[in-house]
């Protein structure tokens, strides 16, 4: 039995004619095949007993394209692990991927030390104002939030959040003036919010926003919508004193899992807003 153009037909038993079969779709089932009809179609008939299976080869060729892709995919990935100068190179390309490198800042109304940044925004903050950038650090409340809080007022010991203990280290570093932002932040996105509405307040027209390296990239987009249309101009800084390394982050667990944690969020963000 022949097979008309554009066709394989498969018979029953071991005789075989050209299959172009690739994949597992959907038949149709029919007791008189119609060559005429699908003569010059991408499809390939199959006798099941009395009926004849037919298959469109396109979706055989379709999955084939995207093996190929994924096995370059795994190729590439294979050679880049192989080679350790090429390794190196893509992991420090994801290190930096987090860090803004923003331009440099001559003088600013205040100096805010963002959310999380901790001791090495507080460092960082205290160089800028010895340098002349601002005479002030503001930093964010965060009053007793939780029963262990609760319960260490309970028993008479005063509490002190993360805003007290920056604001004392600061004025123990030569920081004259410290303010705190009273209304308190659940997140970086919340963060944007309440520092455009704090700036707009008090009538700033420039900000130095100092955090960690590895939040600095996330938190500049951020500054970036919730800022724009207002006339308060605002410089992101990270923190030499920060933990996380770009250039050697996959040596230890915590730049690992630092790495992983914020490129994720990174990566939703540009998702989310891929313009702003």
């Amino acid at each position: 039995m022949s097979s008309p153009s554009g066709l394989g037909v498969e018979k029953d038993g071991a005789e075989r004619h050209e299959i172009a079969v690739a994949g597992k779709l959907r038949p149709t089932y029919t007791t008189a095949l119609n060559f005429a009809a699908l003569r010059g179609r991408s499809q390939v008939a199959r006798r099941d007993g009395r009926r004849f299976v037919i298959y469109d080869a396109d979706v055989g060729a379709h999955w084939r394209r995207w093996l190929q892709i994924v096995a370059i995919l795994v190729l590439a990935s294979a050679v880049a692990v192989g080679v350790p100068s090429i390794r190196r190179k893509i992991l420090r390309s994801a290190g930096w991927a987090l860090v803004l490198h923003d331009k440099s800042v001559e003088s600013a109304d205040i100096i805010v030390v963002a959310a999380g940044a901790d001791g090495a925004g507080t460092l960082e903050a205290a160089d800028l104002v010895h340098s002349g950038v601002a005479t002030r650090v503001a930093v964010f409340a965060d009053p007793p939030s939780d029963v262990v809080d609760a319960e260490f007022i309970r028993r008479g010991i005063p509490y002190e959040g993360a805003a007290a203990r920056l604001t004392r280290q600061l004025t123990s570093l030569g920081v004259g003036t410290v303010e705190q932002i009273s209304t308190t932040v659940a997140g970086s996105e919340d963060e944007g919010r309440v520092l455009r509405e704090w700036c707009d307040q008090r009538g700033f027209r420039s900000i130095v926003v100092v955090t960690t390296s590895d939040h600095s990239r996330r938190l500049w987009r951020i500054l970036h919508r919730s800022m724009k249309g207002y006339r308060t101009s605002f410089t992101i800084w990270p923190a030499r004193y920060s933990t996380f390394d770009p250039d050697r982050w996959w040596e230890t667990r915590s730049g690992i899992r630092t790495e992983i944690v914020e490129f994720e969020k990174l990566l939703l963000d540009v998702a989310r807003h891929p313009i702003w």
